[in-house]
């Protein structure tokens, strides 16, 4: 499972528990990261890049730590 991958459920749990609109936050995080989460599965390759940005995006979002 990619590290990518493994964000992205944890960004998903963080939306679940703290009751907000998932497609909008998720639109907002895919925005910031310029990757849309929808996009991210088990095999997407990491890209150190992409992952920076999405945590980045997941902070300023959700002020959540990755």
């Amino acid at each position: 499972m990619s590290q990518l991958y493994e964000m992205k459920l944890r960004i998903e749990e963080k939306i679940k528990a703290d009751g907000l609109d998932s497609n909008e936050v998720k639109g907002k995080i895919g925005l910031r990261a310029g990757k849309l989460l929808a996009f991210i599965t088990a095999s997407t390759p990491d890209d150190p890049g992409t992952v920076t940005k999405l945590k980045q995006a997941a902070k300023e979002v959700l002020n959540m730590n990755l």
